[in-house]
């Protein structure tokens, strides 16, 4: 019999995390929409900067708990028990949010945000021990973009699922779907559970790391210590409290890890300052990727043009992705503000304050009589854009990576890091184009716009997350292998967090490319960094493996 390519716990991890993601990528799409949606449609009714702010901390703080449930499944726990905890805890979060009271919006936030802590670093610690074999090592980049790319199907698919939920039950149906989805997740992560057995080993701690778990205690005490002071504070040093309590939660994290560095023998110091350096860099990459949540969520809710031509609104009136607006009276706030100070710098376009938001820029002419209804595709259908890409596209990058190793020509894990923080800068240039081209949102910009941009920043993408993935297992020492996947998940988690600021910053732009400017500003500041150290990180990367 012909041994297998690719171990064969990675077909089940990677449905698990299909499943996972199906779960959070429904309601990540759909959760900027459902904090700005008027109650009486069945949201929150919050303005846009306060669901920027929320947003940002959630998808923060969901990143910033996997070095907590990465160290105590290192020592502790083990990584089977830890996924199988964490998966649970975030379908039970995900269910909550159905409930429309405050009280259960808010716990569910908490509940998902410990899940995740337990499940994000977990399962790909176990994928990297999988290629650990020395059969399936030289395939380690190549099985965490067959990954990647398992997380991004269950990505696309969840948001057409969301939007039939959303149009045909409401808020709470499509949140039902993305805990139903969790729990398949888990189930599914059972099934293989004879495969990825024999890898779920928890290394004994050297005597120097014993109180790694007291330390940890204590950085835990510390951080809530500093938050609290950091929201508490009179004023705000970043916006608003929540920012200012995360990044002082942060200070405590941070000691942590640069005291495992200072503590680090010889042998280990060089891949850790590796690692560190890259964490730090990827940051950037990350405040202006997680926008599609946000800014480019507003982008395509209220800049794009969402109808949908004759031929395809039957099918979208059919299979429920479509949205029904009527214009009639709507209450006018702050987004509306900015809509017509906009259209009032011509001073020709009719003023419609009475129609709602979507209609404020379109051309006077298409603009419908009072009392009808148009069809519009469903905003977080968008959020499709960029895991279609994945999806599509991380075949094709496999085999051309598969081409140049052939040829003994690959880049190091660094240099696709680099790249794709060049690749990345240049989708934020898309944008700029759609803003000159629409005139600075006078009018609706092509929904292609969007879509050019998603596609170029998602080849930035695979070259930079599973990357980052890949290099952690091949770098980090093995007793902390996913405490160091925790540290990739909190230079996410701060990068997350700082797209929520950024976000937050949206209205104060009136001229919007400047907003696309600032991002490509600190895409290429990273990816100049990147390059300046890069000599010295591909020696890493080569001595790792000659070792």
């Amino acid at each position: 019999m012909a041994e297998s390519k690719y171990p064969k716990g990675l077909l089940f991890l990677v449905f698990t995390e299909f499943w996972e993601r199906f779960g959070y990528y429904l309601m990540i799409g759909i959760f900027f929409l459902y904090m700005t949606t008027d109650a009486k449609d069945g949201g929150m009714g919050w303005e846009n900067t306060t669901a920027s702010d929320i947003f940002g901390t959630f998808i923060a703080l969901a990143y910033l708990t996997p070095f907590m449930g990465g160290l105590l499944a290192d020592l502790k726990l083990g990584y089977r028990f830890s996924i199988t905890l964490g998966g649970i805890l975030m379908g039970i979060g995900y269910c909550m949010l159905a409930i429309p009271e405050k009280w259960a919006f808010y716990s569910a936030l908490a509940i998902m945000v410990v899940g995740n802590g337990f499940f994000k670093p977990n399962i790909s610690t176990l994928l990297g021990n999988l290629f650990n074999d020395p059969r399936y090592k030289s395939k380690k980049d190549t099985g965490y973009n067959i990954f990647y790319m398992g997380i991004n199907l269950g990505a696309f698919i969840c948001n057409f699922i969301a939007a039939i939920m959303r149009n045909k039950i409401g808020w709470h149906g499509a949140f039902l779907t993305a805990g139903l989805g969790m729990f398949l997740g888990v189930i599914t992560f059972w099934m293989g559970m004879k495969h990825y057995k024999h890898v779920d080993v928890r290394k004994e701690p050297k005597p120097e790391d014993k109180p790694l778990l007291i330390q940890f205690v204590k950085i835990l005490i510390a951080g809530v210590i500093f938050a609290i002071f950091g929201w508490i504070i009179p004023g705000t040093i970043m916006g608003s409290d929540s920012t200012d309590a995360f990044f002082m939660f942060c200070i405590p994290v941070i000691y942590f890890y640069a005291s495992i560095y200072k503590k680090a023998n010889a042998e280990e110091r060089k891949p850790l300052g590796t690692m560190f350096t890259i964490f730090i860099i990827v940051i950037l990459f990350w405040a202006i990727f997680k926008q599609n949540g946000t800014a480019l969520t507003t982008y395509a809710e209220y800049y794009t043009d969402r109808e949908s031509p004759p031929q395809i609104t039957a099918v979208t009136e059919k299979l429920g992705f479509s949205e029904r607006l009527i214009a009639d009276n709507k209450e006018v706030n702050q987004v509306d503000e900015q809509f017509r100070k906009i259209k009032g710098a011509d001073g020709n376009v009719m003023k419609c304050n009475d129609y709602p938001l979507y209609f404020k820029n379109i051309d006077a002419s298409k603009m419908p009589a009072k009392g009808e209804s148009v069809n519009l595709v469903n905003t977080e259908i968008f959020q499709s854009v960029n895991p279609f890409f994945v999806v599509i596209l991380t075949p094709i990058i496999i085999a051309f990576f598969a081409f140049m190793r052939k040829r003994k020509k690959e880049p190091t894990t660094a240099s696709k890091i680099a790249y794709g923080l060049l690749i990345s800068a240049l989708s934020t240039l898309v944008m700029v184009g759609a803003v000159y081209f629409t005139d600075n949102g006078m009018d609706k910009a092509s929904a292609w716009w969007l879509i050019s941009s998603y596609g170029v920043i998602t080849v930035g993408e695979l070259l930079l997350s599973p990357m980052g993935l890949s290099m952690v297992s091949k770098l980090a020492p093995l007793r902390l292998t996913a405490l160091m996947m925790g540290g990739w998940q909190l230079a996410t988690s701060m990068g997350n967090k700082l797209s929520g600021v950024l976000a937050k910053n949206w209205d104060k732009f009136d001229n919007k490319a400047n907003y696309f400017w600032l991002n490509f500003a600190l895409l290429m500041f990273a990816f100049c960094v990147m390059m300046f150290l890069l000599k010295r990180l591909n020696k890493v990367f080569h001595e790792g493996k000659e070792n």
